[in-house]
């Protein structure tokens, strides 16, 4: 039993975003339908090395970015920009209850498969558009990527260093709180169809999305009117709270409270800079910030990385190591909580490909890993006769 049995989702989406949102759809038990271009598919397919390996160690078709977001679903290759092909879309979309896309905005009217064309004939059917920019405004016609998005939604002005230049996120960050976004919305607009028969278009933007997990910093601008700085690991609102250089590494200190700023004190062995009228609360802390955290960082380098994760957990002071992704994935956490999974795959000559784990755990109705990321329209002829034969 699964959370989403008996949902199907019509997946028009290829890169991240959508796929992010279909993935976790899939995960809990609905049934994705994918749609792809013949003997192209989606893009990210290509976007490699690294490619699975087959039995000889050569490079297949299917790239490690493809297989992070495509678990779950079953692929049919279709050509949208036949009558035929789009045809077939359509007849799709009358037995699912969901269709995501993320075409430009208007292409998909196109083909006869706009929300406007769809929801008389379909009434019942949540429709959802992820774009750049949204179905309106004077940038609606820009193409939508997460660079783009986070460079125009004004997290990159807060990433990297104080002195150094704008810096993205490491990972596709817009994209995949897009798609997280965008999954929130389906379920509510599904929740309303089912009281009400209705259903309704669902319009998300990288850009708009971006700009609402701006969070503390977007309310700090528009209590302040102050525009926020860079400040590389350092947070906007407590100090200390950022990395340090250890004698043989780097550590984090994420001190929240002043209970905890008096206790990471002792445990330089300087409790004067926990009595120090400029440093005893967080609010003194934050006016003198320069000046503390250059001599918290002078006591800090004279002691080793495992020597001050033990101090600061023995006295509850909340800190951590910076992992590579080796030593996170590998971690003893990681491993207690299974984040990473093995998945069968039918191209891969060791039979199978790891990949990360979805990180929900439900008590009654756990997430599944039923399929691996399907190779480009190997469901066609399954998902066509199982749901359209009764049509023939």
């Amino acid at each position: 039993m699964h959370a989403l049995d008996g949902l199907r989702i019509l997946d028009l989406t290829r890169i991240l975003a959508g796929p992010t949102c279909t993935q976790l759809f899939g995960d809990l038990g609905a049934d994705v339908i994918k749609v792809e271009r013949p003997g192209r598919g989606d893009d990210t397919r290509g976007w490699g090395p690294p490619f699975v390996k087959d039995a000889n160690g050569n490079d297949t078709s299917e790239s490690a970015y493809y297989l992070c977001a495509n678990r779950n679903k079953r692929s049919v290759a279709i050509d949208l920009a036949t009558a035929d092909g789009a045809g077939l879309v359509r007849r799709l979309a009358a037995r699912s209850d969901v269709l995501i896309e993320n075409f430009k905005v208007g292409a998909l009217s196109r083909y006869g498969l706009g929300y406007e064309d769809l929801k008389d004939e379909l009434p019942g059917l949540v429709y959802c558009s992820i774009t750049g920019f949204g179905q309106t405004g004077p940038n609606a016609h820009r193409a939508g990527y997460d660079l783009l998005a986070q460079g125009y939604g004004g997290i990159m002005s807060l990433t990297g260093a104080a002195e150094g230049e704008p810096m993205k996120v490491g990972v596709g960050i817009a994209d995949i709180m897009c798609g997280m976004y965008a999954a929130t919305a389906i379920l509510a607009a599904l929740r309303h169809r089912d009281r009400t028969g209705q259903g309704q278009h669902i319009d998300v933007a990288l850009v708009d999305a971006q700009m609402a997990w701006l969070v503390n910093e977007g309310s700090n601008y528009l209590i302040s009117g102050e525009v926020p700085e860079r400040r590389g690991n350092e947070h906007p609102n407590i100090v200390p709270y950022g990395v340090f250089e250890t004698a043989d590494g780097h550590v984090i200190v994420a001190v929240g409270n002043d209970a905890q700023y008096e206790r990471f004190c002792e445990l330089l062995g300087a409790p004067e800079l926990a009595s120090d009228d400029r440093y005893k609360t967080n609010a003194s802390r934050l006016a003198h910030r320069e000046e503390l955290v250059a001599r918290l960082a002078r006591l800090l380098h004279r002691l080793t990385s495992a020597e001050i994760l033990a101090g600061m957990e023995a006295r509850g002071v909340p800190g951590g190591p910076i992992h590579d992704l080796e030593e996170a994935l590998a971690s003893d956490q990681a491993e207690a909580r299974g984040m990473t999974i093995d998945v069968p795959h039918p191209l891969a000559g060791s039979g199978s490909v790891r990949l990360v784990a979805n990180p929900i755990r439900m008590s009654e109705t756990p997430v599944s890993y039923r399929r691996s990321p399907p190779v480009c329209g190997t469901d066609t002829d399954e998902v066509i006769a199982e749901l359209l034969g009764d049509e023939d």
